[in-house]
């Protein structure tokens, strides 16, 4: 990891430089089908079977890309006690667990890494702690492999998830430190609990924050990001000033469980191709898009829009629509989105890594001039991503899509090259 890197991501599909992974581990097991729920689970997951699908996501973009581990960059910063003090002394307050703090400040750096992510045990040193049925003072940070949410780099700066529920929370703090204090990598992180207008219905995460272009937003709003955490972007790009910038924002549903993210119903796969769930993103329905315009450091219009690719288009991209689950059956669409169907990360324009579980949605993608390689063939050097033009490099998954999000969510990528349009 010798080496600065200035974070600047301006775009979703730009050849990535940079990757920032969570391989999932015993924070995943440490929950019951009693407190899945509160996790943000609708089921438990078989810790191995994620970890082996896991590898095949880590294994490819270690071919492809330069990634760094969530825990080994929380322990460069927690070998530096004044970091470590800060740090612990943010969790332990936001928490209400400072009586921890002590105790917590004797581990060494890898050991307190490994706790803040899979969990403080309790003590049951008193009639109370005793009595108590919670097993962890601070809880295991279940949902962190998906890395997405609670940091994404927007240009070249980071800006720091408020995640919607405070399970959560301890995430976005952690990698707000890691940007912070960690010598290897070079940017600027914005909070929007530091802004004035912050109110508790402040909620950003990174599922529904797309870079189409470097002037171009695409925001979901529903279940996790709400119209006051896009008042807060807005609020950002209004302070810059100095370029014309658009917003568009999709209104989601708030069930099914499914329709968590922007990027679970819409991805970008090149510079004239995105994948859609079509009922939702092009079909006649109640949810509104709604497109910002910032001109000269000014709000110069609101208004709605006919869909998501209609308003992309009027802006200059004119991009085919890859349907999610097919073209033929509204079932196989609905059961393909549901397994993250619609959840693509780009490596570069034309180059992408989905769950290949979606056999209707990769098919539509091979129809597409996407040609179909396996991860374990890539990984293994069976076959050489570089020597195709466009490819979707499929995952194994049926575990890990029971968590609730595909290959975008398990990635947070902080550098990008230039997308030439």
């Amino acid at each position: 990891m010798a080496g600065k890197m200035n974070i600047s991501v301006r775009s979703e599909i730009g050849e990535l430089e940079g990757v920032i992974l969570h391989t999932p581990g015993s924070e995943v097991e440490n929950m019951t089908p009693k407190n899945a729920e509160r996790a943000l689970y609708s089921d438990i997951l078989n810790l191995k079977v994620a970890q082996k699908e896991y590898s095949q996501l880590s294994g490819v973009l270690g071919k492809l890309t330069k990634t760094f581990q969530v825990k080994d960059l929380l322990t460069d910063i927690l070998a530096n006690e004044k970091v470590k003090e800060n740090l612990l002394g943010k969790i332990c307050q936001h928490e209400h667990k400072c009586t921890l703090n002590d105790y917590l400040m004797t581990l060494d750096a890898k050991e307190l890494s490994r706790q803040l992510i899979e969990g403080v045990i309790e003590e049951k040193d008193t009639l109370t702690k005793y009595l108590n049925k919670e097993r962890y003072s601070l809880r295991p940070l279940h949902n962190f492999f998906y890395t997405r949410d609670a940091a994404m780099t927007v240009l070249d700066d980071v800006l720091i998830g408020r995640m919607a529920s405070n399970v959560r929370e301890r995430e976005s703090i952690i990698m707000e430190s890691i940007f912070d204090y960690h010598e290897n990598f070079v940017t600027k992180t914005v909070n929007p609990i530091n802004s004035p207008k912050f109110s508790d219905k402040t909620s950003i995460e990174g599922g529904d924050v797309l870079i189409a272009r470097d002037d171009i937003l695409c925001i979901g709003t529903g279940l996790r990001t709400t119209s006051q955490g896009i008042d807060f972007i807005l609020e950002r790009l209004l302070a810059q000033g100095e370029k014309n910038r658009h917003i568009l924002v999709q209104e989601l549903p708030y069930k099914p469980e499914s329709f968590i993210h922007l990027d679970m119903v819409f991805t970008f796969l090149d510079k004239d191709t995105c994948m859609v769930y079509e009922p939702l993103i092009m079909q006649t329905n109640r949810f509104e898009t709604i497109h910002i315009t910032i001109e000269n450091g000014k709000v110069t219009s609101i208004q709605e829009e006919d869909n998501l690719l209609s308003s992309l288009k009027n802006l200059g991209m004119d991009l085919k629509p890859v349907l999610c689950g097919g073209s033929k059956d509204p079932w196989v669409q609905e059961r393909e989105q549901w397994h993250s169907g619609a959840n693509f990360f780009a490596v570069g324009p034309g180059k992408v890594i989905g769950y290949g579980r979606n056999v209707y949605t990769i098919d539509e993608m091979n129809k597409n001039g996407f040609e179909v390689l396996k991860a374990n063939d890539v990984i293994s050097g069976k076959v050489d991503p570089k020597t195709y033009k466009k490819y979707v490099i499929t995952l194994e998954g049926s575990e890990l899509p029971r968590g609730g999000g595909g290959a975008r969510c398990m990635t947070m990528p902080i550098k990008r090259k230039p997308v030439k349009w």
